[in-house]
């Protein structure tokens, strides 16, 4: 809808009246009428307020974070193929969420939800995932034992991390970021190809570079977020269409055509970048000499994005062929809302369609989410656009809800 008050009356009847449990089919706004009734459309819309979108904020994001952890132990509904690693906290699966929930906690100053981040750090030691020390997911983690070395001062919390990211400053990789075929394998952990050495493709700029800029923060060295920031414009130089203003997953998607004739650019994948992006910007030093250049991306990124939001609310799976996988995608929806909602919060999205699409966006991640606080809709483990049923759920799917939610508690729209 184009008209701002019958977009809040949306809100206000699958939003703050708790419509938000997901049936068999696709979620569909569950409105009235508003040709039938338009009088009771505009009452609706008179009734909504900032405060009931931040009350809606607080109970979805209080809801997943405590359904999330209370699941611990018991990831049957994970496939197989991906449940073992799910289980494992050092993993960028759960790093993901406690991403998400780090954020969810620095908006809502949860006592309880912080001590439980500081027992997961403390009986893993601060360590990371050592097999593939060069691999970007297995550096998610450190940004949850980094953010517990600033928050609470915990100086051990970062100590493994430094030994790791000393290593690779020795040792830095001498590859390409073109993605090889091939696949290697490190144990019971992966190479897709040799330049996952480096960042080369979308989803690495979610889980490493902030780590890196966080790491020059708590030892006041500048010289890990040098590494970091010159890494990541190598990918995001290298991946991101100027054409489309999205993200390539990575160099095989180049050439590659959807069913529909159209480039193949991933939902979750620019997700994964456009929700660092804000992230990294939050690290960055007063005057640091690349924070023009992220906003800069960040405004192009957005523009790309904004422009393939279906009118359900959701962005596509497959975001330039929206017929590939019809069904709702919450990992990836999630994300770009967070992102989009961060812009407006931060003044850098000024305009009232930005704001309609952070409102729609929303709405739909609410749908999404049963009262119990399941995140529904969220596709499994992968770097494509593919099938996503209702029940499907991830723990990353849960993090990218939280980050949606921590920026709708500020909404002042």
């Amino acid at each position: 809808m184009n008209h701002k008050q019958l977009k809040l009356s949306a809100i206000a009847l699958s939003v703050v009246l708790g419509l938000s449990a997901c049936s068999g089919e696709p979620p569909k706004q569950k409105v009235q009428n508003a040709a039938a009734e338009p009088v009771k459309q505009m009452e609706a819309a008179k009734e909504v307020t900032k405060q009931d979108i931040q009350s809606a904020a607080q109970r979805i994001g209080k809801s997943a974070a405590n359904w999330q952890i209370a699941q611990f132990g018991n990831l049957d509904y994970i496939p197989d193929s991906h449940r073992a690693k799910s289980e494992n906290a050092k993993f960028w699966i759960q790093a993901a969420f406690y991403i998400g929930l780090t954020r969810w906690i620095d908006a809502t100053d949860d006592q309880k939800l912080e001590n439980f981040v500081k027992e997961v750090a403390e009986r893993e030691n601060y360590e990371l995932i050592l097999e593939r020390p060069y691999h970007a997911d297995d550096h998610a983690i450190a940004q949850t034992y980094l953010w517990l070395a600033e928050r609470e001062g915990i100086q051990e919390a970062y100590g493994p991390t430094k030994e790791v990211f000393d290593m690779i400053l020795n040792k830095p990789p001498q590859v390409g970021l073109e993605m090889s075929d091939s696949e290697s394998s490190t144990g019971k952990y992966h190479l897709e190809g040799n330049c996952q050495l480096r960042w080369c493709w979308a989803d690495a700029l979610f889980m490493a570079p902030r780590a890196w800029a966080q790491m020059t923060k708590v030892t006041g060295d500048p010289k890990y977020l040098e590494y970091g920031d010159k890494e990541f414009w190598a990918s995001a130089d290298y991946l991101f269409s100027e054409d489309y203003g999205l993200f390539y997953r990575d160099s095989r998607y180049f050439d590659a055509k959807s069913d529909n004739g159209e480039p193949v650019f991933w939902g979750r994948g620019n997700g994964w970048v456009f929700a660092a992006i804000p992230m990294i910007i939050e690290q960055l030093p007063e005057g640091h000499p690349s924070k023009e250049r992220y906003i800069k991306l960040y405004k192009k990124n957005a523009e790309g994005l904004m422009a393939l939001q279906k009118e359900d609310g959701y962005w596509p799976a497959s975001l330039m062929d929206p017929d590939k996988v019809r069904t709702p995608e919450v990992s990836g929806t999630g994300f770009i809302t967070f992102g989009l909602a961060w812009g407006v919060n931060n003044g850098i999205l000024t305009d009232q369609r930005s704001k309609d699409i952070v409102e729609k966006g929303w709405e739909a991640i609410a749908k999404a989410v049963t009262d119990d606080g399941r995140v529904h809709w969220v596709q499994h483990v992968g770097k494509s656009p593919d099938p996503v049923k209702e029940s499907d759920s991830q723990l990353y799917g849960t993090g990218a809800v939280l980050l949606a939610a921590s920026e709708m508690l500020k909404w002042d729209k």
